[in-house]
């Protein structure tokens, strides 16, 4: 007798513990009837009636990842791979839908974004389809979003992750990239070296115009004191003819003076006549004693009418 009821009891175990199952966190459960729809169960311990109800499938309720390499042509007629990044998860309250709507969700969605992506990048330049990333995963998000909520579906996020040109357009780019950058650099020296040449210029003629002042204040200084060397020797009775003759001697002697001063000095009299440089003194000299005996005579002539 005992040994009938070991498998009665063994069997009604197993129906109990069949009555119950586990729906992980952030997760739905399916469970049918005879086949039929029965009902949705959410995370925590739940009961099923043995035998009659099974959980015909599980959803995850978290935020899932689809990542989509499409190959297209831009405007330019050039051919680039773009990795497309789809984050997309389950609706809690539309879990029905995605379960029995849609067998399989990811490739519905890898076609929404092949046909957004290349209706969107052949309108534009490759330049372009770099600028505008954001405008293209916009475009997949929008459309993605009308066709996916009817399934159960909400996209979360599309984001263009990379964009890949061929090798030889990347090639192509990074030559035109060095070229405008040596051009830049360039037009940066040749600046630079223009301003160098203006500053120096412009340094070169502040400089000349400072000299030029210095000799015409040299010359005027020069001029005001022959003037007043002129005055000093009028008043001890020396006319202005002689104070001239008398002026021209002194600096004769003292160009003398300077350039003998000097040990690595040359000095070159001209014309080339041994009898040159002292015919010239002895013009000077006579012209000083011409004009002297001129002065003496011009102040006899006075005397002489006063009396």
């Amino acid at each position: 007798m005992s040994f009938f009821y070991i498998p009665f009891y063994f069997l009604a175990a197993l129906i109990v513990f069949a009555a119950f199952f586990i729906v992980k966190q952030q997760s739905a459960a399916v469970v049918e009837r005879f086949g039929k729809f029965q009902s949705i169960r959410h995370s925590g311990l739940q009961l099923k009636i043995p035998l009659i109800d099974r959980v015909a499938g599980r959803l995850s309720l978290k935020i899932q990842q689809l990542d989509v390499i499409v190959e297209t042509k831009t405007l330019d007629d050039v051919f680039v791979r773009l990795k497309v990044s789809v984050q997309y998860k389950v609706i809690r309250e539309k879990v029905y839908e995605a379960f029995y709507k849609l067998d399989y969700p990811q490739d519905q969605i890898t076609s929404y974004v092949f046909d957004v992506v290349r209706a969107e990048v052949p309108k534009m330049k490759l330049d372009d389809v770099f600028v505008k990333k954001d405008d293209i995963a916009i475009a997949v998000k929008t459309e993605l979003n009308e066709a996916m909520m009817e399934y159960g579906y909400d996209i979360i996020k599309t984001l263009v992750t990379d964009i890949d040109p061929d090798e030889q357009v990347k090639q192509a780019m990074n030559r035109i990239n060095a070229s405008e950058r040596e051009k830049i650099a360039a037009q940066f020296e040749g600046d630079a070296a223009r301003i160098l040449i203006v500053e120096k210029a412009k340094a070169e003629a502040e400089s000349k115009r400072l000299q030029g002042q210095g000799i015409a204040d040299q010359r005027r200084e020069i001029a005001r004191g022959l003037e007043e060397s002129v005055e000093v020797l009028n008043k001890v009775g020396i006319n202005s003819q002689e104070a001239s003759a008398l002026i021209v001697v002194t600096q004769h002697y003292d160009t003398l003076q300077s350039i003998g001063g000097e040990s690595n000095s040359n000095l070159i009299l001209l014309p080339n006549s041994p009898q040159a440089g002292s015919n010239m003194l002895n013009d000077m000299v006579a012209s000083f004693t011409a004009s002297n005996q001129i002065g003496e005579a011009m102040k006899n002539q006075k005397s002489k009418k006063g009396e």
